[in-house]
């Protein structure tokens, strides 16, 4: 039985995963500037200010470094707000959820401030609940913290409430807490979507809900 529903945002409902991997590149290119090859995998492991004091020290940019991680940001929440997209069959996803009853809610790692007008334009706002975010919660998906306060929220149990995501460690996290998942692919999650098959209760190459519907009520 599925009362309610936990969708992960970058990479499951929206096709933004790119430019968390390009924002540096596409701000370089800003000012002028070719970036080396590989700058994605070096920026990878660091933090934002981190990778801000690397982009100045590497290109000798004359900015400060809050000024850096700001035109980064920038780059990415001008991409949020008029180009990124809904994945393949997001919006008939919700839509069929929506008029079978079914709770919905976001539970995210982004910030608020970067996506919601991402949605509003995208016209999938209002299908949704509610939505928690990771710094709200005050911890990562690493621990199932934000899973039961969004299930607590739609008054659902874990065993009857679904959790969709294309990241390996947080569908993990939510098996481990008792949820149902649905693993969704994502090309920067490609690495791990064989474990993600193997764990997940359900997996989709892209989002179809008559799919869904059938293998979760089986």
């Amino acid at each position: 039985m599925i009362r309610g529903a936990i969708f992960d945002l970058d990479g499951t409902l929206l096709d933004s995963m790119p430019i968390w991997e390009d924002a540096a590149e596409r701000f370089l290119n800003s000012l002028g500037i070719e970036a080396e090859p590989g700058l994605r995998q070096i920026l990878y492991p660091m933090s934002m200010t981190e990778g801000g004091e690397y982009l100045k020290s590497r290109y000798r940019l004359e900015l400060s470094v809050d000024e850096i991680v700001a035109g980064v940001s920038h780059v990415i929440e001008d991409f949020y707000a008029h180009q990124v997209q809904l994945k393949e069959g997001v919006g008939q996803f919700l839509a069929g959820l929506k008029q079978a009853g079914i709770k919905m809610v976001i539970a995210t790692s982004n910030d608020r401030q970067v996506f919601e007008g991402a949605l509003k334009r995208l016209g999938v706002f209002d299908c949704f609940d509610q939505i928690f975010t990771c710094s709200e919660i005050g911890v990562g998906k690493s621990k199932p913290d934000i899973f039961l306060v969004a299930a607590e929220f739609m008054g659902t149990l874990p065993e009857e409430t679904w959790v969709f995501e294309d990241a390996l460690y947080a569908i993990q996290t939510a098996k481990n807490a008792g949820f149902r998942t649905a693993g969704v692919y994502d090309s920067c999650s490609a690495g791990d979507w064989e474990k993600i098959k193997r764990v997940s209760d359900i997996h989709m190459e892209k989002m179809d809900i008559r799919f869904f519907l059938e293998k979760a009520s089986a």
